[in-house]
């Protein structure tokens, strides 16, 4: 069901790309496949970065709740829940996202895996109306002329570290990708001046002092900035550069992507604000002082009229 459902329909659509686009590139239809997986996924990575930047938003506001609650972790989940709530942040939001990301990486990686072992699967996995296309056709009969390269420079087949050694053009694109997910991971973590590493946190455990849960999450957050980019160098460096390609493109749009959203946000913000502005505006201005009198003294006026005490005889 998996290679029915999932791998297959990734996988023709890659051929298709690579089929109709000029030169017949298949580093470049990569390229093309990743920009057009992120766009189908934009409303989706969309909400996740709204919620990252609301997140980072309400950090003060999440320090202030620890402050006032002096240790009281009962109350001061509860606090920070109703804050959640209020900013409409779903700690689990993010989850579907990451699970589809991981869906299509799998899928990918099965079908790129079968063109690497055998080039004639380019022809014999795709659909019967691929396969029909003039230049499927073409491959059909010269399987040899199967361009698995970047820009003929790059052989997307070799692994950047293998039993020939290093293949240094693949290694590159690797390097990049890891460089990449490092600020791709940076631009949405939230930070703070005084915020404790995981060492300083363990390390003041190991003195009986009770860990912060929040500071752990955050440094644990931290942690992930830099651990996440050598899992995903582990995890590439043996492996088709045809995937460490993909994690690239993937990553330089998903940085452009969060960039937009992000600017977005705080555009929407700002404009909340000034919306908040003009209508304290449009308050006559002799109802704005009335009104702050009666907050001053609201029962000065009780006492001297002189209706109010003959009422209380």
């Amino acid at each position: 069901m998996f290679t029915t459902f999932i791998v297959k329909p990734l996988f023709n659509l890659l051929v298709l790309i690579y089929a109709i686009i000029p030169g017949h590139n298949f580093g470049i239809a990569l390229v093309v496949f990743t920009i057009l997986i992120r766009i189908i996924l934009w409303p989706l990575l969309k909400k996740q970065l709204h919620q990252a930047k609301v997140m980072r938003k309400i950090q003060p506001e999440i320090k202030k709740i620890k402050a006032a609650t002096k240790g009281d972790r009962q109350k001061e989940t509860q606090l920070t829940m109703e804050l959640y709530k209020e900013q409409g942040i779903n700690p689990v939001a993010t989850l579907p996202i990451f699970i589809v990301q991981i869906i299509v990486l799998i899928g990918l990686y099965s079908g790129i895996e079968r063109v690497i072992s055998n080039p004639k699967n380019i022809v014999s996995f795709s659909y019967s109306s691929i396969q029909h296309l003039s230049y499927i056709k073409y491959l059909s009969t010269n399987i040899h002329h199967f361009d698995n390269t970047l820009f003929g420079v790059v052989n997307l087949s070799k692994a950047a570290i293998s039993n020939a050694g290093v293949y240094w053009p693949a290694m590159v694109i690797v390097v990049l990708s890891v460089i990449v997910q490092y600020y791709q991971s940076k631009q949405l973590l939230p930070t703070s001046k005084d915020q404790k590493g995981l060492r300083e946190i363990l390390k003041q455990a190991g003195q009986g002092k009770q860990a912060d849960q929040s500071e752990v999450s955050a440094a644990v957050g931290k942690s992930t900035r830099y651990i996440l980019p050598v899992m995903i160098f582990l995890f590439t460096v043996n492996l088709a550069a045809d995937l460490s390609l993909y994690w690239l493109a993937s990553g330089l749009i998903a940085l452009i992507q969060q960039s937009i959203a992000l600017r977005e946000d705080e555009e929407e913000i700002e404009k909340i604000a000034d919306g908040n502005k003009k209508d304290l505006k449009k308050i006559p201005e002799a109802e704005v002082v009335e009104t702050d009198k009666q907050k001053k003294s609201p029962n000065k006026n009780t006492k001297k009229n002189p209706k109010n005490k003959r009422r209380k005889k």
